[in-house]
């Protein structure tokens, strides 16, 4: 089976074209949400199975909008990770295509994930025009019970809550969010319950403690293969630099020798060089189908990791304001049995009441949050068996199919090789000792002692000895004994000629020879 975000082909992300406002440089890319052709699909089914052809312009901020809108609006679902930021080499045209690939599945991964696919943000993300989704992306709003958005902006809301008036009220039935004097009470209240540690028990306690062991466990342990897979997919980039110098040397070692064994040193070259490029292009497969679903499948576990913090945030929430009720009930007793404090012990009971309100809310969604929490980590035990498998077969068919390419290739040469022995074997030969020599060897010794260079000669000085004309050994015959005007003289005295080089002067000295002396001649 495919992966579960190829089942949202109809969405695509292309064209990235770059735009600039001042100093300000972004990338822009088109968003297209073409009709999904399921028959079997009632049109209620899926936000997606409309008629319309919907093409709209978003940058890396507006998909960053919708992370952090579903995380609001589905609490506890584990969102699709989002490309990371990068702040330098952001316009390179390798890092734009790879960024554009990667929002194109966190975009399908949504619309097919079992809890995000009708959130209204993804909704007004895909089909939204520009004005109407720059005012729902500037607006500043909360999410209500069951994830729906309030907002508080003198325009439509694109979500479907009504018409929002000028002053902040909701028309529609919505309710108002809290004043923000109200949330920072709320926030060091909350901050305060999670110091003090004293957090509200559920039945489902022990089960979460167990899954941020399991999760906290699994990505310690994902992290390790991760980096290990990047290890492997580093050192096969290095085997094919590594058969392309091999390949280098053995063709530079084929052009110093001749004949058959320099062709045959030159085809191991070429060889190695096609095997470079051939690792190559497997390590690019590699980082693709290998590296890259490993580490996106660690940013997975830490999504996992974000929503059991949800769940957390849910809980804390919900800590606070019953200790708010306690609060505000302690007080409204108080002040009941104080006389003369009817009319503030009114004011506190409404009081309690909207704080009693609040916590049944905050109830409501903490568990609602805590049932998601569950769902999304079975369905992610699942999905992750699956995965695996898959990633672990491909990389098994990659090493498969490359070995197999790796072997085809050699095998080509071995002929090769195989006819250079053939040609050097034979008769054996003679040594002039009479002794027999194979004939492969006498061959490679004849290549070993041609390919050897020769030894400079010694210049020795000649020895003079008086009246002698003596070779000494080591020395090579004199060219000539015959003196220089063709008289025996040349050998009086134990003198002899010696070569001088073209264009060197004749001695002119008959006598020079004489005594000892070395005479010199042209060659």
């Amino acid at each position: 089976p495919g992966r579960p975000e190829d089942a949202a082909l109809h969405i695509t992300v292309s064209d990235p074209v770059q735009h600039s406002e001042g100093m300000n440089k972004y990338t822009v890319y088109r968003v297209d949400v073409r009709p999904a052709v399921q028959p079997q699909q009632s049109p209620t089914d899926s936000i997606f199975q409309n008629a319309g052809y919907s093409a709209v312009l978003r940058r890396y901020s507006d998909f960053l909008w919708l992370y952090e809108r579903l995380h609001k609006e589905r609490a506890g679902s584990i969102v699709p990770p989002l490309p990371e930021k990068q702040a330098v080499a952001r316009f390179t045209p390798a890092f734009v295509e790879e960024r554009r690939a990667a929002l194109e599945v966190f975009l399908r991964r949504v619309s097919v994930h079992p809890e995000l696919h009708d959130a209204p943000s993804l909704d007004t993300f895909l089909r939204a025009d520009d004005v109407t989704f720059h005012a729902a992306k500037n607006a500043r709003g909360d999410v209500g019970p069951g994830g729906n958005p309030m907002m508080m902006s003198g325009t439509l809301n694109p979500y479907g809550g009504g018409m929002v008036g000028m002053g902040g009220g909701m028309m529609g039935g919505a309710v108002p969010p809290p004043q923000k004097k109200d949330g920072i009470k709320r926030w060091f209240a909350e901050a305060k319950t999670s110091i003090s540690g004293d957090l509200v028990r559920s039945p489902d306690d022990d089960l979460f403690e167990e899954i941020e062991r399991y999760v906290n466990s699994l990505d310690a342990q994902m992290r390790n293969v991760s980096a290990q897979a990047t290890g492997l997919v580093r050192k096969g980039k290095e085997m094919a630099n590594g058969l392309f110098e091999f390949g280098l040397a053995f063709n530079l070692l084929g052009q110093s020798e001749a004949d058959a064994l320099g062709d045959a040193l030159g085809k191991v070259g070429e060889t190695a060089d096609s095997l470079s490029v051939l690792s190559a292009e497997h390590g690019e497969r590699e980082a693709a189908r290998f590296e890259v679903p490993l580490a996106d499948y660690v940013k997975t576990v830490h999504a996992v990791k974000l929503a059991l913090g949800r769940r957390h945030e849910k809980r804390l929430t919900y800590t606070t304001t019953l200790a708010e009720v306690n609060a505000k009930n302690a007080t409204l007793l108080k002040l009941r049995s104080t006389p003369g404090s009817e009319g503030k012990a009114y004011t506190a009971e409404m009081s309690l009441r909207r704080a009693q309100e609040a916590a049944d809310a905050a109830r409501d969604e903490f568990m609602t949050v805590s049932q998601r929490v569950l769902r999304e980590v079975d369905r992610f035990k699942r999905e992750k068996a699956e995965d695996m498998r898959r990633t672990v077969m491909e990389y098994i068919d990659l090493q498969i199919e490359y070995n197999r390419k790796m072997e085809e290739v050699w095998a080509v040469l071995i002929p090769t090789l195989e006819r250079l022995g053939s040609e050097g074997g034979g008769e054996g030969t003679a040594n002039d000792d009479g002794t027999g020599v194979e004939g492969a060897d006498a061959q490679g010794q004849a290549m070993a002692a041609a390919a050897a260079p020769l030894p400079p000669q010694p210049v020795v000085a000649p020895r003079m000895m008086q009246g002698q004309g003596q070779i000494l050994p080591g020395q090579q015959p004199p060219i000539s004994m015959q003196g220089a005007h063709g008289s025996g003289h040349g050998m009086m005295g134990g003198g002899f000629y010696r070569d001088a080089g073209p264009g060197a002067a004749a001695a002119t000295d008959p006598m020079g020879a004489m005594g000892g002396a070395v005479q010199y001649r042209n060659l």
